[in-house]
């Protein structure tokens, strides 16, 4: 995920890898700390397996799972969800972890209607852990787009707001406006194809290396632990403190309405460090948004991005501003990507892709040499059982996973129709994208197509590992690989931009979709259901972003402006990436070039010494 905080200060420009794989680490830390709780006071009364205290609930078959109950609360809960990461997307990029709060919301929707028709004496179907699964999955699924559809980056990044602030060539061949329609078709065309690769792999994934994946487990366990009486409580609570927080903010910002009587008015525009400071963009702007992703952030993502804001904006930028007329040159304005604003935004693409490079070695190489390991220590005695297998070889098996593989083994997903699946996605995908970008040829299209089924396997995998995601950086890798093949007379940008989107979304939705088959595994949901369920979910969010985003775009004028309530600034950040990967280091200002290879080498080098230290 991308972070960056452009309205308070502009901070944290080049902590993006480290600022995920720091709130990925403290949101499964809560998350299992929160699971293991639950599920001790589950099984302690009587020592007894997960399995065997919902021994006595039979398992609905997987289209029974599947109820117009569950999408119906999906949709309402993946529109809210959607808001709050677009905004969040649109102005720091720091995206919080939401399964655990779609499960909750999920679990109190649902049981509040089924108490209710209780009451009445129509309830039909009772509510299921199963059925809680297919909801975290669907809502998850949803708002995912409004990250991975690249509203805060590549997608606005070929806008005329967002070329009009970049060095490169300003022409029709490298700006392409946003659309409602093409971004709804755009998605829909790039979106699945991720979850067709990765579905031959689920078995080997899941049940064979036996991966982790700890947000997809610390999921389960807290759905498991919402279906017992003590679950079910606790969950109470949580709800009824969500409701008052919820209440506090919406207040909170309904009063702020009434002290704001146009820009840089009222608290958000609040000069509370001293005249002077916000010249410089620092004051605090009362935002309880804010306020809540600093609270659910680990410490050290918060004194990184507060150390950005004050070596950057406090520090670095006012004595390059100081060097105006020697580098670069004293009649362009601060704006211009010749000038001030060069220098920014090539540092910070600097840093991000010497920690995202860096990141990326070393998840592959764990992850090809755990691959190795399991390979070759792999026993085929020791396969699992398949329905009807044995009895002696489950004997050595625990009764949770024995349940829980003839469950997951139950209800295939023929390899011959995710093979079909994904050839027709592909064949239509390279039709119809090169009409809606003439600059990414169809060939480009076939050869990420190639590769990307081993690149989702490989980001699946890694995330089964680290629980670490590298999506975000397949997606600028393609940006420079597509970008500097296309060339910048051929619309390099544009092709650039668009083919971070088509990989972006590959490995993203490969990664996510075997999450879910490890949260479905340990709450005995079907396969089939999970994966339908992410179908339905994905087509949610490719309708349900775009309108959301088309909201805000409508809404505010000054979208994408540095200095607006809503920056955008990795918009800027990947039309850099394309920018420099089609027309080299001749886009860099005067005297950027050393700054940025030495920021380059030492960010790479200070990755290593961190992760030592840490």
């Amino acid at each position: 995920m991308d972070s960056s905080n452009g309205k308070a200060g502009e901070i944290g420009y080049g902590f993006e890898d480290r600022e995920e794989r720091e709130m990925i680490l403290h949101h499964q830390e809560r998350e299992v700390r929160v699971a293991r709780s639950v599920s001790a006071a589950m099984g302690n009364r009587m020592n007894l397996s997960v399995e065997s205290i919902f021994e006595s609930q039979a398992v609905p078959s997987w289209k029974d799972q599947l109820t117009w109950r569950a999408f119906g609360v999906s949709f309402l809960l993946s529109v809210l969800f959607s808001f709050i990461v677009m905004k969040l997307n649109l102005t720091t990029g720091i995206i919080p972890s939401l399964n655990v709060s779609a499960g909750l919301l999920g679990f109190f929707f649902i049981k509040t209607w089924t108490k209710l028709l209780s009451r009445a004496g129509l309830l039909r179907l009772p509510f299921t852990r199963q059925e809680n699964t297919v909801i975290q999955t669907c809502v998850v699924a949803s708002s995912g787009i409004a990250f991975s559809g690249g509203f805060g980056s590549y997608l606005f990044g070929m806008s005329k707001q967002i070329a009009k602030q970049s060095s490169d060539i300003q022409d029709a061949n490298q700006v392409k406006d946003p659309s409602l329609l093409w971004m709804i078709g755009f998605l829909f065309v790039v979106s699945f194809l991720g979850l067709f690769a990765v579905v031959p792999l689920r078995k080997i994934m899941i049940i064979d290396f036996k991966l982790t994946y700890p947000s997809g487990t610390a999921t389960a366990h807290l759905i498991n632990s919402f279906h017992t009486p003590e679950g079910a409580k606790l969950a109470k609570k949580q709800v009824r403190a969500l409701g008052k927080f919820f209440s506090f903010s919406f207040l909170w910002g309904f009063f702020q309405w009434f002290y704001t009587a146009g820009e840089d008015c009222g608290f958000s525009s609040f000069p509370s460090l001293g005249l002077k400071a916000f010249e410089n963009r620092f004051y605090f702007d009362f935002s309880a948004t804010y306020v809540g992703v600093g609270m659910i952030c680990p410490y050290i993502v918060n004194v990184s991005v507060l150390l950005g804001g004050v070596l950057s904006w406090g520090i670095i930028w006012p004595l390059i501003e100081n060097k105006r007329g020697d580098w670069y040159p004293a009649n362009l304005p601060l704006s211009s990507m010749h000038s001030l604003q060069g220098y920014k935004v090539f540092i910070a693409i600097a840093m991000i892709l010497g920690d995202g490079l860096y990141n990326f070695f070393k998840v592959l190489s764990r992850t090809l040499s755990g691959l190795y390991l399991q390979l070759r220590n792999r026993d085929p005695s020791a396969a699992l059982p398949v329905a009807n297998d044995s009895k002696s070889s489950a004997a050595a098996m625990s009764y949770d996973d024995e349940r829980r593989s003839q469950i997951f083994l139950k209800d295939r997903i023929p390899n011959w129709f995710a093979l079909a699946g994904y050839v027709i996605i592909a064949v239509v995908s390279i039709i119809i994208l090169p009409h809606m970008f003439p600059q990414l040829k169809w060939y480009y299209i076939l050869v990420i197509y190639l590769f990307a089924p081993t690149l989702g396997f490989c980001n699946a995998y890694g995330c089964g590992l680290t629980d670490w995601s590298l999506a975000p950086t397949y997606g600028k890798l393609a940006i420079f690989v597509i970008g500097t093949w296309a060339g910048s007379a051929h619309g390099g940008v544009i092709a650039g931009l668009a083919a971070c989107g088509v990989m972006m979304n590959i490995v993203s939705t490969a990664s996510d979709l075997t999450q879910d088959f490890k949260t479905g595994y340990l709450t005995l949901a079907s396969p089939r259901s999970m994966f339908v369920s992410q179908v339905i979910g994905t087509a949610m969010g490719c309708v349900i972003s775009p309108c959301v985003f088309w909201l805000f775009y409508k809404a505010f004028k000054d979208l994408g402006q540095p200095k607006s309530e809503y920056p955008v600034p990795y918009a800027l950040v990947y039309r850099g990436m394309a920018v420099l990967g089609t027309e080299g280091f001749s886009s860099l200002p005067k005297r950027a070039c050393p700054i940025v290879m030495v920021l380059f080498c030492n960010y790479m080098v200070f990755s290593r010494c961190s992760l030592v230290f840490l």
